[in-house]
């Protein structure tokens, strides 16, 4: 099979036939064997009514259907899981993706050698409540990621090769950050194509704006787990210690500044009167409880059973 559609949705009933019927003449026009996954994340209203209708009169339809709404990211994740065709395409159900970019982003892959072709709506149809925000979340997101030729991380049109889509999780909502996921598993040939963006015609958009605040989380999160999830010691084992060092360090200056006073006859205070000594203990503390924190981090990735799970690209045996 050459294309898998993954159209991951939630209450986008009225959008649906007009996305199948347009995604069908592209196919269809371009002669690729196809099939169009739709994933229900727990639609309230007529969704998965009208998936099995349309599954109805077009076998490459397939669906499936959350009992309740769990997210963008578990969608995908289904979707994926069901995927069989040489090319993975992704796009939202609103309308606001163009199917017709589905040819040139399968070229992109086939002939291109990509690994993961991410759409840019270069020109957007947002207000500028949400482009700003995202200008500014997309800029934060090449810096950490190291993925300097993309523009629109977040952008729902992306084609993947198979095998990509089969070595990554998404989970929670990193559906976002889907190409730094795919670098992080050695995937790292990730292209962009300025793709057509198109208003809203039904309904209203599903995200408000916590998405931003939870996408700098989710950031974070991938960037402390790409760089020290195998190893944690060197994170907080060397932060750890030198916070104890630092308040050791502390604790003796303020240790030895009394013992010359006393020596010297000069006047001096009790160690325990400086506000220095309570900070210097308090460094050392969490300095300990941070080099613990590692020393456990470290036992738990030791007992993992996928701690020495490393995908192989290719191998060759006499």
């Amino acid at each position: 099979m050459d294309i898998s559609v993954v159209v991951p949705l939630y209450n986008e009933a009225e959008s649906l036939p007009e996305l199948s019927a347009w995604i069908e003449l592209v196919m269809d026009r371009n002669n690729f064997s196809y099939e169009i996954i739709f994933v229900d994340d727990g639609s309230t209203d007529t969704s998965w009514q009208v998936i099995q209708q349309l599954a109805a009169g077009n076998p490459s339809i397939k669906g499936v259907s959350f009992r309740r709404n769990y997210g963008k990211s578990p969608a995908l994740n289904t979707g994926f899981g069901m995927a069989s065709g040489n090319v993975v395409i992704t796009m939202d159900a609103d309308l606001q993706d163009s199917p017709d970019e589905i040819p040139e982003l399968y070229r992109m892959i086939m002939e291109d050698g990509y690994d993961l072709v991410s759409g840019w709506k270069k020109k957007r149809y947002d207000p500028l409540s949400k482009t700003i925000p995202t200008k500014l979340f997309n800029a934060t997101a090449r810096k950490v990621s190291g993925i300097k030729n993309l523009h629109d991380f977040n952008c729902g049109l992306k084609a993947y090769r198979l095998e990509v889509v089969k070595h990554i999780e998404v989970y929670g909502d990193m559906h976002r950050y889907i190409p730094y996921l795919a670098k992080n598993a050695g995937f790292g040939r990730i292209g962009e194509k300025v793709v057509q963006h198109q208003a809203r015609k039904y309904g209203s958009t599903k995200f408000g704006l916590d998405r931003f605040v939870n996408g700098y989380l989710d950031l974070a999160t991938l960037w402390f787990t790409g760089k020290f999830g195998a190893k944690p010691m060197h994170f907080f084992g060397l932060l750890g210690s030198l916070m104890f060092i630092v308040g050791f360090i502390a604790v003796a200056v303020v240790g030895f500044g009394k013992l010359y006073n006393m020596y010297a006859g000069n006047p001096y205070t009790l160690v325990t009167s400086s506000p220095y000594f309570y900070l210097s203990l308090t460094m050392m503390v969490m300095g300990t409880m941070l080099f613990l924190t590692g020393f456990l981090g470290e036992l738990i990735v030791r007992n993992s059973p996928s701690r020495n799970h490393y995908e192989i690209k290719d191998k060759v045996e006499s």
